[in-house]
C-alpha cells in the first residue's frame, strides 16, 4: 500500500509513586515534654536528620524498561483501505473505502531485521466507509456482507528483501507473503511494504497488494454500462504506526 509513511505493531509502561506523610503529635497517652527538653537515653544517639528532598528530585520521572521488541499498531494513527475504479454516468471515479479498525503487532530487533515476526493483522470490516452513504450500505449488505464476515485477517508466513541492519529515519523496502482471509475465503498473497524506523520506540509503514474481487469470492453488482461499470482490479493498502 504505497502511501508513505504511516504492515507492518509494544509495551505498556507502568510506574507507581507511593507518598507517605504524617502530621501532628502521636496520641500515645503520654504527655509531651516541654519544648526544648530531651529525655536522655544512655548509649543511644538521636538519628541524624534526613536530607530534604528537593522539588526536582520529587518530580523526577520513574523510568521502567520495556521488555522485548514488540511494536503495537496504533489504530487511531493507522488506516486500512481498498481502492477501486469505476465509470459512473460516463465519468471515471476512484472509490476508496477506509477504516482505522486494525489491530496487530510487530516484533523486530533493529540490529537483526531478518528476525522479524508479525502477529495476525485483524481488520474490522464493519467500519469500512466510502464517501457515499448509499455506496457504503450496499458494500456492507450486498458485496462484502460484513454481517456474516465482519473481519478480515492477514497471517504472515515469510519476509523477503529485508536489510542486514536498519538506520533510524531511513525507510527500507521488502515483501511480506502470507494468508489473507476476506469474505470467508483465504488466499496466499504478497504485499509490497516500506517501513521507516522513526525512533527506537516508533515504526511507520505502508504496504499494498492488488487483486480481483473474484479471487475472494466477492460479487459486484453489475449495472448497465451506460450507468456504471467497475474494474475487476482492486488495490488493498495499509498505512500503520506502531509503537513500542
Amino acid at each position: 500500500m504505497q502511501r508513505r509513511p504511516v504492515l507492518t505493531a509494544a509495551g505498556v509502561l507502568l510506574a507507581a509513586l507511593v507518598l507517605a506523610a504524617c502530621g501532628g503529635a502521636a496520641q500515645t497517652g503520654v504527655a509531651p515534654l516541654p519544648s526544648g527538653e530531651q529525655t536522655p537515653v544512655s548509649g543511644i544517639q538521636p538519628p541524624e536528620s534526613a536530607a530534604p528532598v528537593t522539588t526536582e528530585e520529587a518530580a523526577a520521572p520513574v523510568e521502567v524498561p520495556v521488555a522485548g521488541n514488540e511494536y503495537v499498531i496504533i489504530p487511531d494513527q493507522s488506516e486500512v483501505r481498498f481502492i477501486a475504479h469505476e465509470i459512473l454516468l460516463g465519468a471515471p471515479k476512484t472509490v476508496i473505502g477506509a477504516t482505522n479498525g486494525v489491530s496487530g503487532s510487530i516484533n523486530v530487533d533493529y540490529a537483526n531485521p531478518a528476525g522479524v515476526s508479525l502477529s495476525p493483522i485483524v481488520i474490522d470490516m464493519t467500519g469500512l466507509a466510502t464517501d457515499d452513504p448509499k455506496r457504503t450500505r450496499t458494500m456492507h449488505e450486498s458485496i462484502l456482507q460484513t454481517g456474516t464476515y465482519p473481519t478480515a485477517e492477514f497471517v504472515a508466513t515469510s519476509f523477503s528483501g529485508l536489510p542486514a541492519s536498519v538506520t533510524i529515519g531511513q525507510p527500507f523496502d521488502f515483501t511480506i507473503t502470507g494468508n489473507l482471509t476476506i469474505h470467508g475465503t483465504t488466499q496466499e498473497v504478497t504485499f509490497d511494504a516500506t517501513v521507516t524506523p522513526v525512533s527506537d520506540t516508533r515504526l511507520e509503514g505502508t504496504a499494498s497488494y492488488s487483486t480481483t474481487y473474484q479471487e475472494f469470492g466477492v460479487q459486484i453488482l453489475r449495472l448497465p454500462p451506460q450507468v456504471a461499470s467497475v474494474e475487476d482490479q482492486i488495490t488493498l493498502e495499509i498505512d500503520f504506526v506502531a509503537e513500542k
